[in-house]
């Protein structure tokens, strides 16, 4: 029983990718992009279209107007989609106004996911916008954005 535990625990030790690569969204810049401007909304938003449009709807960003504490702000994102086979949601990603890293968080789906809808909390630095883009499987992407008052910022960087 020691023995095969062991291995076990050895197995998923293996397996498991290290933390930090879990910790820190990474995006690659597009072909023409300046790779500093990653740590712009802007330069990320850039790096996620890759030249393609973004369309206002079929996604819904949940936040609360005001939040006291930028520690852990409630979130909710919905998109419209059926998750078949040929009309799917391949990601969401999330994209922060002034967060010291703008790409908040990016979220793989799949068809066999079933729905397309993620519920967390998130860090906030202040007052700000914070936009969902939805990549659906025939290559359109689609935006919510929310507005957001927070009274104690999370991410203080010093500025």
């Amino acid at each position: 029983m020691r023995t095969r535990r062991r291995f076990l625990g050895a197995l998923l030790a293996l397996l498991a990718p290290p933390r930090r690569t879990l910790a820190q969204p990474s995006v690659n810049p597009a072909p023409g992009i300046d790779a500093r401007i990653l740590n712009t909304p802007q330069g990320t938003l850039q790096s996620i279209l890759k030249g393609a449009e973004m369309r206002k709807g079929r996604v819904r960003l949940e936040l609360p107007t005001v939040a006291d504490d930028g520690h852990s702000v409630p979130m909710v994102v919905r998109v419209d989609s059926p998750m078949k086979d040929t009309d799917y949601v391949r990601r969401i990603d999330l994209v922060s106004e002034k967060n010291p890293v703008p790409l908040i968080a990016t979220f793989f789906f799949g068809p066999e996911a079933g729905r397309s809808e993620i519920e967390s909390r998130l860090r906030l630095n202040g007052t700000q916008r914070v936009t969902a883009i939805a990549q659906l499987s025939d290559g359109s992407f689609w935006f919510d954005a929310a507005d957001i008052v927070v009274n104690e910022a999370a991410c203080l960087d010093g500025s």
